[in-house]
């Protein structure tokens, strides 16, 4: 009876509904202590919910019931990979592949825990072993590509990210055009799109103008909420028509993502750098009107002094590696004690509640709360950026608005960053205006903000 009852539960669990999958799970374990599938239901739903070490406390429970558990191993090591517990995590997932040695889930978490930790090639051997396994599996062929670019191994990277696609949750918009390819595009009409968050929308829009350089009429769609940001620099980029996720497009003669322009550009162009030739050397490409920079100019000149430095900390929390990227606020508080710096709040939704609790919050400008409310998304932030004489931040969606706008901003990196931004220096070609601080021990964001407050 209760397997009947947690197979419900769990499809309540993957239709989004956690909190009521949780309930029926505890209530299963009440009737049923012993009962060790409920308690890895309930570890799964405790790591939905990111209570990793409650998480981790319900696959020991199932464990101490159920020994020989591989499934439960593996989780286990997870949450402990997610609280930070390398060798502990990695001890987990041996103990997994031991029971099963072709379990690919233990395989792929094994990997990633040492990608995350800074060992990438214990991570890409764990990664090759499940290949092994299953050389069709699309998301360690992805891992594999995403690797690949971090290093800087493009052809090889592009290869195996492609393989994206073949994974559920990435969008294509409702049209029957084909991909484009690299096939000559003057005299055709392009539909262009992201394929990710709105960070990647914002970093990667810059493609339309080179689409357009080469002939192509572009489309734009994306996120309804990124449209007043684009629609006040589509003629720079050289956009014809704007419309949103939700729309069904116009007959076009090819669809294509935004990053998949990128990597058919790299392709074609006979290994062209798809970093450098994307960008032009300007103060940025993306652009809102003047009357609304002089707005927040004189609000910004009335309730700030000194130097106006911007702050934003946190990330999607959804995100898989947000752990590694987004830090706390009370991180950033040697930055407050300059008296020459004004410190300005770039942190909306997630993670502001931060700027109540921590003990340097009332030296934090806060922005009114009809910021982006009259023109939309990102409109007054835009504005705010150019007024602003320096952005801290991490790697979110704030660091490439201010990069792409062409704002003087560090960001700081967790141990293994995102692709684009390379293994190594201090700046980037895809913005000119942006210097990167690198973590240095997995962690450790102090000796990170004490790098950025050097003189």
């Amino acid at each position: 009876m209760s397997s009947t009852t947690l197979q419900q539960a769990w499809k309540i669990h993957q239709s989004g509904d956690v909190a009521r999958a949780e309930a029926i799970y505890r209530g299963v374990i009440d009737a049923s202590p012993r009962d060790a599938d409920a308690w890895v239901y309930l570890g799964i739903a405790l790591f939905d919910g990111r209570q990793f070490a409650d998480s981790a406390d319900a696959y020991r429970k199932a464990i101490k019931i159920k020994p020989v558990y591989p499934i439960a191993w593996n989780n286990l090591g997870n949450s402990l990979r997610m609280s930070g517990e390398v060798d502990e995590a990695d001890r987990c997932f041996q103990t997994s592949l031991d029971q099963d040695p072709r379990y690919l889930s233990a395989l792929k978490n094994r990997g990633t825990l040492w990608i995350w930790t800074g060992d990438i090639d214990r991570g890409l051997h764990w990664y090759e072993q499940g290949l092994a396994i299953d050389p069709d599996n699309a998301e360690l062929h992805r891992n594999l590509g995403v690797i690949e670019l971090l290093r800087g191994n493009y052809d090889v990277g592009w290869q195996h990210y492609r393989w994206r696609w073949k994974m559920p949750g990435l969008y294509r918009p409702k049209t029957a055009a084909p991909i484009w390819n690299g096939e000559p595009i003057t005299g055709k009409t392009v539909l262009l799109y992201p394929e990710q968050g709105l960070g990647d929308a914002i970093h990667f829009v810059r493609v339309a103008k080179t689409m357009v350089d080469r002939g192509a009429t572009v489309i734009l769609q994306c996120a309804k909420k990124l449209i007043p940001l684009f629609t006040s620099t589509a003629n720079s980029l050289g956009v014809t028509r704007l419309i949103a996720d939700a729309d069904v497009p116009p007959p076009v003669d090819y669809q294509v993502s935004m990053i998949e322009a990128i990597d058919v550009l790299y392709q074609v162009d006979g290994r062209i750098n798809y970093r450098t030739d994307l960008i032009k050397p300007n103060d940025g490409y993306l652009n809102v009107s003047q009357e609304l920079v002089e707005y927040w100019r004189r609000w910004l000149d009335d309730n700030t002094t000194g130097r106006r430095i911007g702050i934003n900390w946190q990330g999607n929390p959804q995100h898989h590696a947000d752990v590694y990227r987004s830090v706390p606020l009370s991180i950033l508080e040697p930055l407050s004690k300059r008296d020459d710096v004004t410190l300005v709040n770039l942190q909306f939704g997630f993670g502001a509640e931060q700027l109540e609790t921590c003990n340097f919050g009332d030296r934090i400008v806060r922005l009114p709360d009809h910021l982006d409310a009259t023109e939309g998304a990102f409109t007054d932030t835009t504005a705010i950026l150019a007024n602003l004489d320096g952005v801290i931040t991490t790697d979110t969606a704030i660091a490439h608005l201010s990069g792409a706008v062409g704002a003087d901003v560090t960001m700081m990196l967790g141990r293994v960053p995102d692709w684009r931004w390379l293994q190594t220096g201090e700046s980037t070609p895809w913005y000119p205006t942006m210097k990167l601080v690198r973590q240095q021990e997995l962690g450790n964001w102090r000796d990170v903000v004490g790098r950025l407050i050097e003189p």
